[in-house]
């Protein structure tokens, strides 16, 4: 049941981003406008992400994960009544911290799913957000045709939300026992020391790889309109190849990461991405353009999973704080992915500000031997206990 959250996450969060220019005429803001508003839905997240991990570990992944999907879906229909600029802004950081508490509980969730399998699945649980964003679309077409309103589309997404969270948790898995581990007082303490230090180095990859992913979501299309001169149809193909690749390779990565490992996994999953946006940058042909963000999406696609269950499986006893830390940099990562490229076009040409995300690619492939750590420390306490 733990993949239908993740449906459910990328439906909500979807079915917000369809409505978002009916609700910008409703209470009659600008595009301008709008991006302070959307930075209130991402403090709201960071918020929620902190929040969520911490009760995760707390309270147990099955009892937050249900009571997130909850949350999240009763406010998503605040946006839709708002009809003031301060209503909106304060349904959208409510939204927000919803939809925070129930990714890092979700992830934290799935990472337990993982242990249980004892194989990776990460990555398939992110391919089946993307799938619930494409139901999103669906939904808000229908919605369209039949002449539903922003308040009732949304309220109607919200009821279904609510009754799919707390059906779906009966078949979440429980938290399992805790082996029992002797660790002296120095090993404690070094832990302590130690493994917030490498947890904060995988959130600094995940802030990189998700600032990547950011960028592409807003600037892939108006490259190839603005740069390249194709038309808005043929562009459209740019987000298009972008996230069908992305959710290709999310659906092998896990088998790929199960016989390869991670660390190849982000290695070589980076250096393909390097390739394909230096293609997109330097290509003066649409074609060579929409082969290079293909590639783009294929190589970034399995890098976040590998993440997020490397920070879960770091220490159990604090897999949804862990989760939290890394889901939340890499979110501010995505948030400020497409306005550090939009200041950047004001020193250089659009395609050319591409080359630092290929520098970032390059970055994580180069530091990607950081997820090897974890298994290491694991086998070295198995031989010495």
């Amino acid at each position: 049941m733990t993949f239908v959250y993740f449906v459910l996450n990328g439906l909500l969060l979807g079915m917000w981003v369809v409505q978002i220019p009916a609700v910008e005429e409703r209470v009659g803001i600008g595009h301008a406008a709008l991006g302070g508003f959307l930075v209130l839905l991402g403090a709201g997240a960071f918020a929620g992400m902190q929040v969520g991990g911490r009760l995760s570990d707390r309270l147990g992944t099955r009892t937050v994960v249900p009571a997130a999907g909850v949350l999240c879906s009763v406010t998503l229909v605040l946006p839709g009544l708002a009809r003031e600029p301060w209503a909106l802004g304060a349904a959208l950081l409510l939204f927000g911290f919803g939809n925070g508490t129930l990714d890092v509980s979700m992830n934290a969730h799935a990472v337990q799913v993982e242990k249980a399998y004892e194989r990776p699945v990460m990555s398939a649980f992110h391919a089946t957000f993307s799938v619930g964003g494409v139901l999103a679309a669906l939904v808000g077409a229908l919605a369209v045709d039949i002449g539903w309103g922003t308040a009732t589309t949304l309220g109607a997404g919200a009821g279904a939300g609510v009754i799919t969270a707390l059906v779906s948790a009966r078949g979440l898995l429980p938290a399992g026992p805790a082996a029992p581990v002797t660790v002296t007082r120095g090993e404690r303490e070094e832990s302590k020391r130690s493994v917030p230090t490498r947890i904060w180095l995988l959130a600094v990859l995940a802030l990189l790889i998700m600032l990547c992913e950011g960028a592409a979501n807003d600037w892939s299309v108006l490259h190839l309109k603005t740069v390249l001169d194709a038309p808005e149809s043929t562009a459209a193909f740019a987000y298009g190849t972008y996230a069908a690749t992305m959710t290709v390779g999310r659906l092998v990565a896990d088998r790929i990461s199960a016989r390869f490992g991670p660390v190849a996994v982000l290695r070589y999953g980076s250096a393909l991405a390097a390739v394909g946006i230096t293609v997109v940058a330097l290509s003066p042909w649409v074609w060579a353009a929409l082969t290079g963000w293909a590639l783009f999406g294929l190589g970034l696609s399995g890098c976040v999973p590998q993440l997020f269950s490397a920070a879960g499986h770091a220490d159990p006893a604090a897999a949804g704080t862990n989760v939290s830390r890394v889901a939340g940099l890499g979110y501010i990562g995505m948030l400020a992915g497409p306005a550090v490229i939009g200041w950047m076009t004001h020193l250089t040409a659009l395609n050319h500000t591409f080359l630092l995300l290929a520098l970032f690619c390059a970055s994580a492939a180069a530091a990607a031997g950081i997820l090897r750590t974890s298994p290491e420390r694991s086998r070295v306490a198995e031989l010495t206990s």
